[in-house]
């Protein structure tokens, strides 16, 4: 009969008072409480979840399915979102699973020098989020189209036309040189950071086109410096928006290179 597998969300420096801080009353994917397990200095929170779900072939038609997707996700950010609130966290891949916990031990032990060298990175820092839209709801509106019949109406619609082209154009570039505003205001402020492909179709959740999608690693004393100067870098920029986001935990700069231990 099919049993659990361990179901892990992120590394952490062990402390004993986490599980009744951080993870008291949280419940993970699946509904399953969270608990810790220690090797040493460091620590990973988990918790058991069907093998009947979470075994590598099930995951493979799982993860195509955004019904289940959904709350998994949903589930799995609530727990590293509640570790991040009380301690340094590096968060792992979505549906990194275990065996059992023995083998979350081992895994732990085997990556110590991996887990110890990245919470000391990240240790004071959070992730933030900073994303630059074209939005033409704020570009200068167009002439006014002439009716369509009045004398060269024709030739006015296609004055139009280009205007929106040119307007396009322009907000794009603009779009980039905020961009590199950003990029050059926050220097040396920001200890890292990533680049995201631009969200398109279900992912784009605002209006506009999404020009630039990246996250910054901040220092928690620098974070309102920063968030001041990427707002500067988008005055006077008429037809682009920026939006910033945070602070999350360091998704993006948790990269320890940890394999998935689940059964196939």
């Amino acid at each position: 009969m099919a049993g659990n597998l361990s179901y892990t969300y992120a590394v952490v420096p062990f402390s004993p008072s986490l599980e009744r801080t951080a993870l008291a009353g949280v419940r993970g994917v699946a509904g399953s409480p969270v608990t810790l397990v220690r090797s040493g200095e460091v620590a990973a929170a988990v918790s058991p979840v069907p093998e009947a779900d979470f075994s590598q072939s099930a995951l493979k038609a799982h993860l195509e399915d955004l019904d289940w997707l959904e709350p998994t996700a949903r589930a799995h950010h609530s727990v590293v979102e509640s570790l991040a609130a009380h301690t340094t966290v590096l968060p792992l891949r979505l549906a990194t699973v275990y065996l059992d916990d023995v083998r979350v031990a081992e895994m732990l032990h085997e990556g110590h020098p991996v887990f110890a060298a990245s919470l000391a990175r990240l240790s004071g820092h959070a992730e933030w989020g900073v994303k630059v839209y074209v939005d033409a709801a704020a570009a200068p509106p167009p002439p006014a189209a002439a009716p369509p019949d009045a004398p060269d109406a024709g030739r006015a619609y296609l004055r139009q036309r280009r205007h929106q082209h040119q307007t396009r154009r322009d907000a794009w570039r603009l779009a980039e040189e905020v961009v590199r505003r950003i990029d050059a205001g926050t220097r040396g402020l920001a200890a890292g950071r990533a680049r995201h492909r631009p969200q398109q179709g279900r992912l784009a959740e605002a209006p506009g086109e999404n020009v630039a999608n990246d996250a910054y690693l901040v220092p928690h004393e620098l974070a309102e410096e920063f968030r001041r100067r990427v707002h500067r870098a988008a005055e006077d920029a008429p037809g682009v928006r920026v939006d910033i986001t945070g602070p999350w935990a360091p998704y993006s700069f948790a990269d320890p290179g940890v394999r998935e231990g689940a059964p196939p």
